[in-house]
């Protein structure tokens, strides 16, 4: 079965570590891919950034593709999740 994903990223933050950034945990036997803990912890403090002060544009940047990464994640998540509802209901 092939699944074309709606949703294309160009490419991914420059900041994203290469190893570690993607964490995968089984909810009720489906497995999810969240940030890592390591990714987390960047988003919130651009984050916490952002609400003191103004980032820079570079650091606007990234932050714009951490969310567009995290909109991606959600869709591979959501495709996972009802792909396991529907085998389990055939």
């Amino acid at each position: 079965m092939t699944i074309n994903l709606p949703l294309k990223l160009s490419h991914l933050p420059n900041s994203l570590p290469l190893d570690g950034a993607v964490c995968i945990e089984l909810v009720e036997g489906v497995p999810i891919f969240r940030a890592s803990s390591l990714v987390q912890g960047r988003i919130e403090a651009l984050l916490i950034q952002q609400k003191e002060s103004v980032l820079t544009s570079e650091e606007e940047t990234e932050l714009d593709e951490y969310e567009e990464l995290d909109d991606y994640l959600s869709l591979v998540n959501r495709i996972i999740r009802n792909t396991s509802l529907i085998a389990n209901n055939s």
